[in-house]
Parts: C-alpha cells; sequence; structure tokens
C-alpha cells in the first residue's frame, strides 16, 4: 500500500529554536549585569538563571561550562563597547579630542545611571585574572588592544589636524589612555562619583604634547 507524500509546510522556523536563542541571549544579558557588578569569581549562576527564569538543571542545555558562559559574555560586552566606542570616536561632527571627550561623558552618565555599581567588564575581570580561566586572557588583551587601537587613530587625525605634536607617538598615548582609564573607572565606583574621570581625563588632555 502505498501512502500518500505529505510535503512539508512552509512558514515559521520551529518556536522552540527561536526560543532557545532568545533564552541564550537574555542569560548573557543577565550575566553582563552580573559580570560588570561583581566580576567572575564572585557572580554565581543561580542568580543569574533566577532572573531571566531558567531551571539551574537548565544551565548547561544553553552552555558547556561557565567558563563558556564567561567566554560568551567577554565577547557580546566586547561588540556592545565597540559599537558605544565608534559611535564616539569617530562622530566626524566633532574635533577628534571633543570626540574623546564625548566617550568620557557617555561613561559618566552611564556609572550614575548604574548608581556606580558597574564598571567596566573588562577591568573587572584584569583585576581577578590570575581566579580566572586561562582562556579569558588572550580576549581580554585583545579587547583591550582593540580599544587602545580606536582611541590611537583618534588621536592620529587630531595629530594631521594640528591639535598634537606630530612627533607625538599616538600609539603609546593611546595605551597610556586605557591603563588609567580604567583605573579612573574604578576609583569613581568606589567613590560613587564622577570626578575622577573628569581628574584624569582633564589631566590626559593636558599632557599631550603640542
Amino acid at each position: 500500500m502505498n501512502l500518500p507524500i505529505t510535503k512539508a509546510r512552509r512558514g515559521r522556523p520551529p518556536k522552540v529554536s527561536r526560543e532557545n536563542q532568545d533564552t541564550k541571549a537574555e542569560l548573557i544579558r543577565s550575566g553582563l549585569e552580573q559580570l560588570t557588578e561583581r566580576g567572575f569569581t564572585s557572580s554565581g549562576v543561580d542568580k543569574i538563571l533566577k532572573k531571566v527564569g531558567v531551571p539551574k538543571g537548565s544551565f548547561y542545555h544553553y552552555f558547556a561550562s561557565k567558563e563558556a558562559f564567561g567566554q560568551a559574555v567577554i565577547e557580546q560586552y566586547a561588540n556592545y563597547f565597540a559599537n558605544k566606542l565608534n559611535a564616539c570616536l569617530l562622530d566626524e561632527s566633532y574635533p577628534p579630542l571633543a570626540r574623546i571627550n564625548n566617550f568620557v561623558n557617555d561613561a559618566k552618565m552611564g556609572m550614575i545611571r548604574y548608581q556606580f555599581k558597574r564598571g567596566c567588564l573588562v577591568g573587572n575581570l584584569g583585576q581577578e585574572i590570575e581566579l580566572l580561566p586561562e582562556s579569558f586572557r588572550q580576549p581580554l588583551i585583545e579587547i583591550l588592544l582593540c580599544w587602545q587601537h580606536c582611541i590611537a587613530n583618534c588621536l592620529k587625525t587630531a595629530q594631521m589636524q594640528g591639535d598634537i605634536s606630530n612627533t607625538a607617538n599616538c600609539e603609546q598615548l593611546a595605551e597610556y589612555f586605557w591603563i588609567g582609564w580604567e583605573g579612573a573607572v574604578s576609583r569613581a565606583k568606589l567613590v560613587q562619583d564622577t570626578k575622577p574621570l573628569d581628574n584624569y581625563f582633564n589631566h590626559f588632555i593636558a599632557a599631550l604634547p603640542r
């Protein structure tokens, strides 16, 4: 007996796969919140799962391990921050040094919005690097180098426009910017005030070779 051939229905993809992707994204967002506030070693999976409404036993359905989860959170943060940084530093409606100031002002507003509870995820993880999986080290280094490159390019544009000396080493200045910036962010969290960010940025700009 020949059974009739049933054609596959057209339409939306299975709802389950879409829900899985949405839940995974929600877990990463919840992880970003926890890790920027508490760091990796102090962030338990339970609180992250509870906020998203995912049973504890389901965590490993989305991530192979807490280490894999941390890697996903780092990648998400890197993409988010790169977009934020580029939005400021590539805005040609402002002079180059003003673009860096715009980034600083945006960071200040972000810290105020979250009541100084959240800092820089990369900076936070860098401070506890000896307690983290070794697989985190190289991605964190690469992220900082990417940010450094963005600031260096902005400084080179300022250099071409005559705002800073043509003998200035923009790569070194950019490295100095991020080393000092991470410290300023940590101090701002500690004192719950944006003044350390202002003090640092004003000193950085004043010290640029003219």
